[in-house]
């Protein structure tokens, strides 16, 4: 009798075995297909209690998740590497175009980016302040003190970024070693120049700096830099633009000098 009972439960654990075995069997065949065949990839859900979905789709990645995803309004290529936290939209900004969220810091985003510069030396500065404000206008702190956590926190970022983008591209000497960092060029500021020459001049150039009888003289000097360091940016968009890395680190070096006097002159004032 007890062979009878036993056999009905035997029978439902052998069929849930062999159901899960084949449906393994038939999942991993799905993905060895899908790999062998050109231009089409799979990609299975993570961190979910959904059973995993596999989409085959022609150059994109898919993830269908609503607990990864956050919702299933809609999906997000790979290619494209970003898409909104809040809706999916595809390639947001600082700021997500289509709801507005504030997303997070994506450093491949560059400075002339943020603020809609071609990357060179020779940029019109005198927008930058136009639109310096109108980030701030949407990412600053206490105007999103209503959103979540996360997005105040992402704000917080943004807004920081943005301010050392202002700071960095209205500024040429700053400028000038950005530029140098995006292409990978590290350039010391503190590095001692050994050119007699120069280093004769910048002293008399301090010397004078230090004997000036009135404010006039100091500005007398401040033009004569200002003129130095008209020649050094030159100098320095030249060389950059034909990517003369040595002759670009040469300017800087001067217009670093240049650019010291003139702060000294500008605490004498």
């Amino acid at each position: 009798m007890w062979k009878t009972l036993i056999k009905p439960q035997i029978s439902t654990l052998t069929r849930r075995t062999l159901t899960h075995s084949i449906s393994l069997q038939l999942l991993e065949q799905n993905i060895i297909q899908s790999q062998n065949q050109p231009h089409f990839s799979t990609l299975c859900t993570f961190t979910t209690t959904e059973r995993p979905t596999i989409s085959k789709t022609p150059k994109f990645h898919f993830i269908r998740s609503s607990e990864f995803l956050g919702n299933t309004s809609g999906f997000c290529s790979v290619e494209e590497t970003r898409c909104c936290w809040n809706c999916k939209t595809q390639k947001p900004f600082l700021i997500c175009e289509s709801c507005g969220s504030v997303q997070p810091v994506d450093h491949s985003v560059d400075y002339f980016r943020i603020f809609g510069l071609e990357r060179k030396f020779d940029i019109e500065d005198r927008s930058l302040e136009g639109i310096y404000k109108n980030w701030q206008k949407k990412l600053h702190p206490d105007l999103v003190h209503t959103r979540s956590k996360e997005e105040r926190e992402y704000a917080a970022e943004q807004s920081a970024r943005v301010i050392d983008a202002y700071t960095t591209l209205r500024k040429p000497l700053l400028r000038a070693i950005y530029l140098m960092r995006l292409e990978g060029v590290e350039v010391d500021e503190e590095q001692t120049v050994s050119e007699p020459e120069l280093l004769g001049e910048i002293m008399e150039i301090r010397e004078a700096v230090e004997e000036a009888a009135d404010s006039q003289a100091l500005k007398n000097i401040q033009s004569q830099m200002e003129e130095k360091l008209r020649h050094w940016f030159n100098s320095f968009a030249n060389a950059f633009g034909s990517k003369s890395y040595d002759e670009a680190i040469k300017s800087i070096q001067r217009m670093t000098y240049y650019h010291r006097v003139n702060e000294e002159i500008v605490k004498k004032l």
